[in-house]
């Protein structure tokens, strides 16, 4: 999967439909100040006036001197453009994104409501595609909700970066579970082992002020039952997630999740410890359904309804395996076992944080307004938490368990 293969015909026409690039081959060597002068230049031929603007008819006939040079596919979607723009003048900012191959919101709604047909034929009716193709196309209907999405994806879409982080955390919690079962000679409820929490990754609530503790549990689980399920929600639901939306977006989510799985367990169950990654595998998973849900109708994935019987089923396989965990007596009886409210946490992330974050596909987080809400949130619950550590446990007079 280095390289992405050539699509079908019908699909790479659609492609090239829905990407806009320069009108002569020649100017994407030249560098961004340059290639903007010279849409500058013939933009001003069409604008004597130095408004700002072009009227659409001028819009059209500027497609129609430069159809020789222009490929047929693309010369229909910049004409869709120009009748969907409602005031009848497309400005200069959207002109150099357009010519620039700078693909806009405002790009996207012209496609989907322009009066021309661009393309009838779904990804989904595209035949004679080898295993990569059919893992690309796979990954783009489980996850994006609009067809228009999938197929930008889907010729986008090159391996390059691979899905590293979601594959990266995985082998470290491998690795980390792996060397405690050694070391610990036990791999089933590791956690009723002495020694388990002398380990320095775990969180535990005599040793808060260790801020590493609050992100580092992830790579310490209960035993190989609760690795099992975490790994594979994360790796069947993570990584496609990484393939679309990028590390970057889905490391956000992720690491989100991992820390508010933490904090709220400083908050609503002050004496016990957390262990295991699920606050961050929750969150990717509840915005994961959430979108789906949101988007039913658009979500074109085959089985959708049992897949999410499955993820629902193994995340409370998961979740009811931590609450009787939790409240099983400890096998030393100072120290209470792992608590199940980071799963909470994860999931309260998920359906805020993460639904915005997947619902924008390839549109930028910062222009999004409720993106900018849930991050005040989620900013103003850190803070609450983290005063809460500081001032609470002393002023609540809490008696916690000994230090491991």
């Amino acid at each position: 999967m280095g390289e992405h293969p050539s699509p079908g015909p019908a699909v790479a026409a659609c492609a090239e439909a829905e990407r806009i690039e320069e009108l002569e081959p020649e100017a994407e060597e030249r560098p961004p100040a340059a290639r903007e002068d010279h849409w500058k230049v013939l933009f001003d031929q069409f604008d004597p006036g130095n408004t700002g603007y072009i009227s659409t008819g001028k819009f059209r006939s500027l497609l129609e001197s430069h159809s020789s040079k222009l490929d047929p596919h693309k010369r229909e979607v910049l004409l869709a453009l120009a009748d969907s723009q409602a005031d009848g003048q497309i400005g200069y900012q959207d002109f150099v994104n357009l010519m620039s191959n700078k693909r806009s919101n405002s790009f996207r709604q012209a496609i989907l409501q322009g009066n021309r047909r661009l393309c009838s034929k779904a990804l989904l009716e595209e035949k004679g595609l080898n295993l990569s193709q059919r893992l690309i196309r796979h990954v783009a209907y489980e996850t994006l909700p609009r067809e228009i999405d999938r197929k930008w994806y889907y010729d986008s879409y090159t391996c390059c970066p691979p899905p590293w982080f979601m594959i990266t955390v995985t082998l470290l919690e491998v690795a980390f579970f792996l060397y405690n079962g050694v070391s610990l000679g036990q791999f089933v409820l590791q956690v009723t082992h002495p020694r388990y929490l002398k380990n320095s990754l775990v969180y535990h609530p005599q040793l808060r002020a260790q801020a590493w503790r609050y992100l580092t549990y992830i790579f310490m689980h209960a035993g190989i039952e609760h690795l099992g399920l975490n790994v594979v929600l994360q790796l069947l639901v993570g990584v496609p997630l990484e393939m679309v939306h990028g590390a970057t977006r889905i490391g956000l989510v992720y690491v989100a999740g991992v820390v508010a799985g933490s904090l709220a367990v400083s908050v609503a169950d002050m004496t016990a410890p957390v262990v295991g990654s699920s606050g961050g595998v929750y969150a990717l998973v509840s915005a994961h359904l959430a979108n789906i849900v949101m988007n039913w109708s658009g979500m074109k994935c085959q089985f959708k309804l049992l897949r999410m019987a499955v993820a629902l089923i193994c995340m409370s396989m998961e979740f009811g395996r931590a609450v009787w965990l939790r409240f099983h007596p400890s096998a030393y009886p100072p120290c209470p076992h792992p608590s199940f409210v980071a799963h909470l946490g994860g999931v309260a992330v998920g359906i805020t944080l993460g639904v915005v974050v997947l619902r924008n596909y390839e549109q930028r987080l910062q222009d999004q307004s409720l993106w900018w809400i849930f991050v005040a949130m989620y900013t103003v619950f850190v803070l609450f938490a983290v005063f809460w550590n500081i001032f609470a446990y002393t002023l609540l007079d809490l008696k916690l368990p000994p230090p491991p």
